[in-house]
């Protein structure tokens, strides 16, 4: 991978890990677009790390919480908590759909998923899903009925939205998006369900892409023939990947901070028209490429 690409990837990483619109799907895209053979190896989830470095410095504060909460969770055990054991305990609850989906079907989804006529039809379902909680939360604004906070999440709901999370191992379903749209069908409000969605996704995208960071290193010591080269394979490779973690995380941190503002001015309409429209795209992509 040449360096310009890298950063290209890196961008486009960085600009739509947060946005409503899938990252993975975007990377899948392009990288069929500039030609790599394997636009599904291990770049496309390691280069994501970067987005997590952001997430780690913009939310230090609830990094700082769950933390504490784990610490005192392992400590105390799970009776009598404060709002931060309790606070970790729903992160931690929140997350064990996507890391069990992701453990035992990784390779599944990697055949049947992370292709051009999957993601356009995933991009279409989940934009039309995301429409659906936008217009529950106006419905629910519209009765008079309060919004919810994070305060407010329970055990159901965590689980709840952790299920939308895991739907995100699709490419085109959009972490950010599917977390979101599952804590606006909850009644949390737009601000609340991102904030949430956010600090959601740090231990799942972590682990994964450390996962294949290991898979990487073991694929450089241990070459398999049948599979692309490991990524530290060459200074070319890895430096690439260096390169586009840099740039995905300065692009992350200010794309967070981007959606905090807008969420709490606007709907998510926009997001998606462009998901419809970005589906629609990928799918004739797929037709007339074949």
């Amino acid at each position: 991978m040449q360096v310009w690409e890298a950063v290209l990837l890196g961008f486009i990483q960085g600009v739509t890990e947060f946005l409503p619109i899938s990252s993975t799907a975007h990377l899948l895209v392009v990288r069929h677009l500039l030609g790599h053979q394997h636009p599904e190896d291990a770049f496309t989830v390691v280069i994501q790390l970067g987005s997590m470095v952001a997430v780690l410095a913009y939310f230090r504060r609830d990094l700082l919480r769950l933390i504490c909460g784990a610490w005192e969770v392992v400590r105390c055990g799970a009776k009598r908590l404060s709002p931060d054991g309790r606070w970790a305990l729903l992160i931690a609850w929140g997350t064990l759909p996507a890391a069990m989906v992701g453990y035992w079907g990784q390779h599944w989804l990697k055949t049947h998923f992370f292709t051009l006529p999957a993601v356009g039809v995933v991009s279409l379902i989940f934009a039309v899903l995301l429409a659906s909680a936008e217009g529950w939360s106006r419905y629910r604004r519209r009765q008079g009925r309060p919004e919810r906070q994070e305060a407010d999440l329970g055990w159901a709901d965590a689980l709840w939205i952790g299920l939308w999370q895991a739907c995100a191992l699709m490419p085109g379903g959009s972490r950010s998006g599917t977390t979101i749209s599952g804590a606006l069908f909850v009644g949390l409000s737009r601000a609340a369900a991102a904030r949430f969605s956010f600090v959601l996704a740090l231990p799942i995208i972590v682990a994964a892409g450390l996962k294949e960071l290991y898979d990487e290193y073991r694929l450089w010591r241990q070459p398999v023939p049948a599979l692309p080269q490991s990524l530290f394979a060459s200074v070319q490779e890895w430096s690439a990947l260096a390169v586009g973690l840099v740039v995905s995380t300065v692009v992350s941190y200010v794309a967070i901070a981007f959606l905090l503002h807008f969420v709490r001015r606007h709907s998510l309409g926009v997001f998606v028209v462009y998901r419809l429209g970005f589906g629609l795209s990928v799918l004739m992509l797929w037709y007339w490429g074949k």
